[in-house]
């Protein structure tokens, strides 16, 4: 028996359509209509605060990176 040759026991993969109504569903009963613009707005939120910050360091890398270069 080789380590090599493990098959993978569980395949995940994207919801198909009708796994996502049922997932629309579970969350309307869980959160209830008038908290779903509420949970998207803050997904939002969160979203660009890390588009934001990911921006942020990527400047500072490539200024750090120019300062480098002048120094040569």
């Amino acid at each position: 028996m080789s380590i090599l040759n493990v098959e993978p026991q569980l395949l995940l993969s994207m919801p198909s359509g009708g796994e996502w109504i049922w997932v629309l569903i579970a969350i309307i009963v869980l959160f209830g209509g008038k908290k779903i613009p509420d949970l998207a707005k803050g997904i939002g939120k969160g979203i660009r605060e890390f588009n934001e910050a990911k921006d942020g360091i990527k400047s500072e890398i490539e200024a750090g990176a120019k300062k480098d270069e002048e120094k040569k």
